[in-house]
């Protein structure tokens, strides 16, 4: 027995490329020419095959891991020696096949043992994406080809055969449909990093969307008293005009209708257990708009906070933000989350809502309109609020109390109650 490395071969252009699937385990015994991994790059995957045969030892590399040539994959313990036992059965088998006589009139029926679930499937770089784009487990597939091989058509019959049953598809990935042609084809392209800001949050962002069923109710709070009363607050010492932002007024009054509907400031992990986790605390997220990406960090207590220490507050974590200085403790552990486009435009939308949060209000930019009120026509400035929940907790009835609380929140004489 001696010990051998085998190394990532000439792979031609790939390099710095991703091993997307390890195809043997340590204490395996492989074959010569056996796959050991696959690589895949933006325009193809290739199995790496072993050179040797013999048992695995230390398997150096995962799933993840970038590769060039030269790269470490395993190191196997070889016996280059075939037993005579092993020779002596090969020519029995050639034998009897000599021997055997097969009539005219008979086929002798193709015969597939069904793999465990826990072996390797034997199947192209080509079959293998395509099982992956179907989100199907290859190891449950029986091949049709010479030793079991699968091919495309295996994997069509496997997903058609098991489409009354949710089991046909495992350990699943959301869908990567690519287009048969590049981008490249229909003119000049740039291709760019994506922020690590949003590729952090885009695994979030699909856990919330995938987890939780979203439910939006949209709606106008009257904010004229509000406004008003904000744009007239003075420093009492210079006299020089004072300038909070709506938002801090919002926060105020999600904090006063949070206290009223506690099912909005709750959590639920797993809704299995039937248990779900009802917040004493006040720490609202606040949506950041960023050069990175979109960033959510709390305001915390804000439920013992005045106005102007909220305002004062907000400008500071929205800087840190955007310095990327912010603290990632200071990203979780809240209570609910508003997301604000007044400053930029827009009206309604549906947010998507901060998992584990179980609501998120959006806010659109006021707008001043003509409504009917106490029998005539009036000038109101109206703000779009949008009211996303996680209907698991929160069913249309309570939301939409809850959204006509928050309006009264916002409305007519409740603004000075809120500045202290």
């Amino acid at each position: 027995m001696s010990e051998t490395e085998i190394k990532v071969p000439n792979i031609g252009d790939f390099k710095d490329v991703e091993v997307i699937e390890v195809l043997v385990s340590e204490g395996q015994s492989i074959k010569k020419n056996e796959a050991l991994i696959t690589i895949e790059s933006d325009k193809s995957s290739v199995e790496i095959p072993s050179n040797l045969e013999g048992k695995v030892k230390n398997l150096k590399i995962k799933v993840g891991d970038k590769v060039s040539e030269g790269d470490l994959i395993l190191t196997i313990e070889s016996n280059l020696e075939i037993k005579k036992e092993e020779v002596k059965e090969k020519l029995d088998i050639e034998k009897d096949i000599k021997k055997t006589e097969i009539k005219k009139d008979y086929i002798q029926p193709k015969i597939i043992h069904k793999k465990n679930v826990t072996d390797i499937s034997f199947a192209s770089p080509k079959a293998r994406k395509f099982a992956r784009e179907l989100g199907v487990n290859i190891n449950q597939v029986i091949g049709s080809e010479k030793d079991g091989r699968v091919i495309e058509d295996d994997i069509k019959k496997f997903v058609s055969s098991n489409s009354k049953n949710n089991a046909a598809v495992k350990d699943s990935k959301p869908n990567k449909i690519k287009s048969e042609f590049e981008h490249s084809d229909f003119g000049e392209v740039e291709i760019k990093d994506v922020p690590r800001v949003k590729k952090l949050s885009s695994k979030y962002l699909i856990n919330s969307w995938t987890t939780i069923p979203h439910v939006t109710n949209h709606d106008e709070a009257d904010i004229t008293e509000m406004e008003n009363f904000r744009s007239s607050l003075k420093d009492m010492y210079t006299g020089e005009k004072i300038k909070i932002t709506p938002l801090a007024f919002i926060i105020k009054a999600l904090v006063a209708s949070l206290k009223k509907f506690p099912n909005f400031n709750s959590s639920i992990d797993e809704i299995d257990s039937g248990k779900m986790t009802v917040k004493k605390y006040y720490h609202i997220g606040i949506a950041v708009d960023t050069p990175n990406g979109l960033m959510v960090p709390k305001l915390r207590n804000a439920n013992n906070k005045k106005i102007s220490l909220i305002s004062k507050e907000l400008r500071e974590i929205s800087e840190l933000c955007r310095n990327l200085k912010i603290d990632k403790k200071e990203l979780f552990g809240g209570s609910m989350t508003i997301t604000s486009l007044g400053g930029i435009g827009g009206s309604f939308f549906t947010p998507i809502i901060n998992y584990p949060e179980v609501a998120i209000l959006g806010v659109g930019r006021s707008e001043k309109k003509q409504i009917f009120m106490n029998g005539k026509f009036q000038i109101r400035t109206m703000l779009p609020i949008s009211l996303s929940y996680d209907h698991r907790i929160i069913d249309g009835a309570e939301a939409a109390r809850f959204n006509n609380d928050l309006k009264e929140n916002l409305g007519k004489n409740f603004a000075y109650k809120l500045a202290v």
